[in-house]
C-alpha cells in the first residue's frame, strides 16, 4: 500500500494552481505606445498674451479651410473634412488652448491636440412583406437602400510635422500687428489729435 501524502504537499499543490491561474489572467498594458517623454510635439512657447497666441491659432485655422466648432478668449476647435475615396470619409478636428506661462508674464504655450476620426459608407437593403395566404407573410428585397456613415476609428495624431507646420503658421499670425498685442497702441494712436491741431490748440492760448 502507498504511503499516504504529506499535508504539505498539498498546500503546494494548491499555492502552484492559484499562482498559475493568477499569471494566465494577467494582460498586457492596454496602451503599450503611450510614452510621456519631454518632447514638445504638442505644444509651443510664443510672445505675447494668450488672447493674442489663441487668435493666431483661430485665423491658421481658418486659413486652411477649418470650420471653428467653439471659440473662447484662451481655447477653440476647428474641424475639418476629408473624402479620400467615395466610400471613406475622414475628419481632424484640432484643439487648441493657451495657457501664460506665469502671472503677469509676457510669453504664452499654445498646445494643440488633433484627432483623426475614420468613417465608412454602409449600405443597407430594404425589404417589405407581403402576405402569402397560409404561408403567412414573406419578406422581399424592393431593390433599394440606405447609405449610412459608420465610425470606424478615432486616432490622435502625433506626426510632429503637422503641429511643426501648424504652430509655423500660428508664429506667422502672431507677427500680424493687429493679433501681436499691439491694439492698445494702435488705439492710443488713433485717439491722439494730429500735431498740427496740437499747434493749433497751443497757438490760440
Amino acid at each position: 500500500m502507498s504511503n499516504p501524502r504529506h499535508p504539505k504537499s498539498y498546500l503546494l499543490v494548491a499555492f502552484s494552481a492559484a499562482v498559475l491561474s493568477g499569471c494566465s489572467g494577467i494582460r498586457p498594458a492596454s496602451y503599450p505606445q503611450e510614452n510621456f517623454g519631454t518632447a514638445n510635439v504638442f505644444s509651443r512657447s510664443f510672445p505675447g498674451a494668450d488672447h493674442s497666441s489663441c487668435e493666431a491659432a483661430r485665423r491658421a485655422l481658418l486659413s486652411q479651410g477649418y470650420v471653428i466648432a467653439e471659440s473662447k478668449p484662451a481655447f477653440l476647435r476647428g474641424r475639418k473634412k476629408f473624402q479620400p475615396d467615395h466610400e471613406v470619409h475622414l475628419e481632424i478636428e484640432v484643439s487648441v488652448v493657451c495657457a501664460s506661462n506665469s502671472a503677469g508674464s509676457n510669453s504664452t504655450t499654445v498646445f494643440a491636440n488633433a484627432v483623426q476620426d475614420s468613417y465608412s459608407l454602409k449600405k443597407s437593403s430594404n425589404s417589405a412583406s407581403i402576405g402569402v395566404g397560409a404561408l403567412g407573410s414573406v419578406s422581399l428585397p424592393i431593390g433599394s437602400s440606405d447609405d449610412a456613415l459608420v465610425k470606424v476609428g478615432s486616432e490622435t495624431i502625433s506626426a510632429a510635422k503637422f503641429y511643426d507646420q501648424f504652430f509655423g503658421l500660428v508664429e506667422r499670425y502672431l507677427d500680424d500687428s493687429s493679433v501681436g498685442g499691439n491694439e492698445e497702441a494702435v488705439l492710443q494712436k488713433e485717439t491722439l489729435p494730429a500735431p498740427s491741431s496740437r499747434k493749433n490748440a497751443l497757438g490760440s492760448d
